[in-house]
């Protein structure tokens, strides 16, 4: 019964506390609007003192709404007088009440009013950080002033109009027009926009005249003068000045037009408003000088009063206390009862929340790997129907070329189509190169390699380039470098094929040096010293950063024959980094590029000469000492029609399978050397006639010659049976060293084992 009792005590004491706050608060709001009339009919000491009243009827009740309103206006009010410290203060005050009750209209309007202040005030202080948080909060929801109205798009048209203003005296045209554009775009939301548009179109035409588009400026300003000139809603301070400084700009683009009558007129058409403007600022200026001696009387009165009030308020807030802190005890209670309530109702809706939204992101997650998964799957696709059809274009072009009967045109023609094809392969191999770098799937290898010659290789590859450009290119490798070093050979002819291509393509009529310097050996590791030295036309320096991003090129007029897809160099300065070094550039317009990098290597003093010795053009024989029979296992008519030739020009003798079943038969009923698997073919795929072949046969060398990405097939290819892996198109050295090296490696297992294999039946 106790409780109870207490309880209606309670709900009682709290429901006239909040019927007396509501009347306080009406009393406020009507208090502001008397006060906004005065200010808006000029009568500003009146509006001051409302205003100051409201305020102190807001703290007596913490109405931070009502407070925030009043200094609102009372800031407009120190503005408009030109005292700005107090302007300042009481927008900053607004600002902080504001943030409590989330009134993103006046936090909007107030940092707008700053930003417009500091670009006036002596001396100037950067507006643009308040413009920006004026941009945020207008961007914000629920942005409506006193009578509820949406103001979004006046604030946001107003602050964007005001950065054009400010990048357009600082002749940063990139972001003036990117802020008009901006601000036209909130134009089409506000319903009364003819003093907007006068106000965009003035800045427009302000950015024609210093861009000299002189038509388009005086169309700016016509327009201008049209919208303001129509409307009749504007107030005439505003217009005035608005159109006395459009005229005067009108003027001057009229007289750099030579159109010195319509100059002169617009002159006078300045002059006049100028005028009524000065006419005006006469009157504002007498209305100043009558407010501030009103408002420092109201001041003193005022003061006076406040000093009564506090003697009377400090003998009955003695009373006072003890009652306030029985009920604010009791609040507490209440409030921590209601609390706890609404805590455990927030615990159990938050709990049903996230098992929902944890439900969405598992399925989230399911369609991002599935779209991954469908993403890899069809770059593999791709990559494999590019590739097959350019192992015939450059291997039947390779072919061709060994013809000695061709005509010279024939073999310039030639020369030009493997060009071309082993730049579409090479264009392919970057696409996936970057994706793989980005995913860092990439990792070295560490063979043993002669730095000489695989130099000179790389440098014979570029003989059609360097003949297209008539480029001269020069190889200096020093001699103290050691003989073998172990290194990932494919990724280091990557870097310096393309810097070598790099030089070659931007340089005409020129010369191009590339360099292997020593520059230290510790024992069993050398550091080395890369250049590739061209005397092009050189990269500016603003660009040499800029060169080193993902598909970014130079402007189009520094190569005009040829622009490239902005991935070789990226590529390069990833695989650098890879090695764990960087690489430089120094480069002068007009005097030429050097790219360096610097590499630490191991010395591999164990390695052979061997004896099948590297020549210096790529794709040459490798002599042979007996005729060894290969199986080809491929579906494509036209690389079986390479490989083919290709062996046989080799001295292999070669059998064609055209699917995997029909290898896996050819296989039993003739013992061959080495087995060609290609892993795509019908009937039976290569992976599948490889596992089935290995049920009866472990020895015979089997390579997986394939046009898919070789990252994807690597790392279970020994799974399922083969022993090496190809990729077409293929380097013809590489092609005959990989089977000349399988071969004789299978065939001295089988003499120090005594193993012979039948044929099955």
């Amino acid at each position: 019964m106790k409780v109870n009792l207490l309880l209606c005590f309670l709900l009682c004491s709290f429901l006239s506390f909040s019927q007396a706050e509501k009347k306080i608060i009406i009393k406020i709001d009507s208090i502001n609007n008397v006060a906004l009339s005065h200010y808006n009919s000029n009568d500003i000491a009146k509006s001051f003192n409302l205003f100051n009243k409201a305020i102190k009827l807001s703290d007596s009740i913490n109405d931070n709404y009502g407070k925030a309103v009043a200094n609102f206006t009372i800031g407009k009010i120190y503005d408009f007088m030109l005292d700005y410290d107090k302007a300042e203060a009481s927008y900053n005050e607004v600002i902080k009440v504001s943030k409590k009750t989330n009134e993103n209209f006046l936090l909007a309007s107030s940092y707008l009013n700053l930003g417009k202040m500091f670009m006036h005030k002596k001396p100037p202080s950067n507006p643009i950080p308040y413009f920006e948080k004026a941009l945020f909060y207008a961007k914000q929801h629920n942005v409506r002033d006193q009578d509820n109205v949406d103001k979004s798009e006046i604030i946001l048209f107003n602050t964007r109009l005001n950065l054009a203003k400010l990048y357009l005296e600082a002749n940063n045209y990139t972001n003036l027009l990117v802020y008009l554009s901006r601000a036209e775009g909130n134009l089409n939301l506000i319903k009364d926009q003819d003093f907007y548009v006068a106000q965009l179109k003035f800045v427009q035409g302000q950015y024609y005249l210093k861009k000299k588009l002189y038509n388009n400026a005086s169309l700016s300003f016509i327009e201008a003068i049209t919208r303001l000139e129509n409307h009749i809603s504007i107030r005439v301070k505003d217009k005035n000045a608005l159109l006395s400084d459009v005229y005067k700009e009108l003027s001057s683009t009229y007289a750099l037009l030579d159109q010195d009558n319509q100059a002169y007129q617009a002159l006078l058409m300045h002059n006049n408003y100028r005028d009524k403007f000065l006419n005006e600022e006469k009157i504002r200026q007498d209305i100043i000088v009558k407010s501030k001696f009103s408002i420092e009387s109201y001041k003193n009165v005022a003061q006076i009063a406040n000093n009564e009030r506090i003697e009377q308020l400090v003998a009955s807030n003695k009373i006072k206390n003890v009652n306030i802190i029985i009920s604010f005890t009791v609040f507490l209670l209440f409030i921590s009862l209601l609390t706890m309530y609404k805590s455990y109702i927030s615990k159990r809706k938050l709990s049903n929340i996230l098992k929902v939204r944890n439900r969405e992101l598992m399925t989230a997650k399911n369609q991002a790997e599935k779209s991954s998964e469908l993403k890899s799957n069809f770059i593999s696709n791709v990559t494999h129907e590019l590739r097959t059809p350019l192992y015939g274009v450059v291997g039947l072009t390779s072919l061709l070329l060994k013809n000695n009967d061709l005509s010279s045109k024939d073999t310039k023609f030639l020369k030009s189509l493997k060009y071309s094809g082993d730049y579409l392969l090479n264009l392919i191999n970057d696409i996936l190169q970057i994706g793989k770098i980005e995913s860092q799937k990439i990792e070295l290898k560490n063979v043993s390699v002669n730095i000489r010659l695989l130099i000179e290789n790389l440098v014979n590859s570029f003989d059609y380039r360097l003949e297209e450009t008539n480029n001269q290119l020069q190889i200096s490798v020093d001699k103290n470098i050691p003989e073998f070093i172990k290194c990932d050979n494919v990724r280091l002819s990557q870097v310096l094929i393309n810097l070598i291509g790099n030089s070659i393509k931007f340089t005409e009529n020129g010369k191009i040096d590339i360099r292997a310097k020593l520059l230290n050996i510790a024992d069993d590791t050398v550091n080395l010293r890369f250049e590739i030295t061209d005397d092009g036309p050189g990269i500016p320096k603003e660009k040499q950063k800029m060169i080193f991003e993902n598909f970014s090129q130079l402007d189009k007029n520094s190569n005009t024959n040829y622009q490239g897809t902005g991935l070789g160099l990226p590529i390069t300065k990833n695989i650098i980094e890879l090695f764990g070094s960087t690489l430089e550039v120094e480069s002068e317009l007009d005097f030429g590029t050097t790219f360096s990098f610097e590499l630490a290597f191991d010395i591999d003093r164990e390695a052979k000469v061997k004896t099948i010795k590297t020549r210096k053009a790529k794709g040459d024989a490798i002599a042979l000492t007996k005729k060894y029979k290969i199986l080809v296992a491929e579906d494509n008519k036209i690389n079986q029609i390479v490989t083919q030739n290709l062996l046989q020009r080799e001295n292999y003798e070669c059998v064609i399978a055209k699917n995997g079943l029909e290898a896996l038969d050819a296989h039993k009923d003739t013992l061959f050397d080495l087995i060609l698997m290609d892993i795509n073919m019908p009937v039976m795929n290569g992976n599948e006639s490889t596992k089935a072949i290995r049920k009866f046969d472990v020895k015979t060398p089997i390579i997986a010659l394939t046009a898919a990405d070789i990252e994807q097939v690597k790392e279970d290819y020994k799974l399922i049976g083969f022993d090496g892996i190809i990729t077409k198109p293929f380097d013809n050295y590489e092609f005959f060293q990989i089977i000349s090296e399988h071969i004789q490696s299978s065939k001295a297992l089988d003499d120090k084992s005594g193993f012979k294999l039948e044929k099955v039946s």
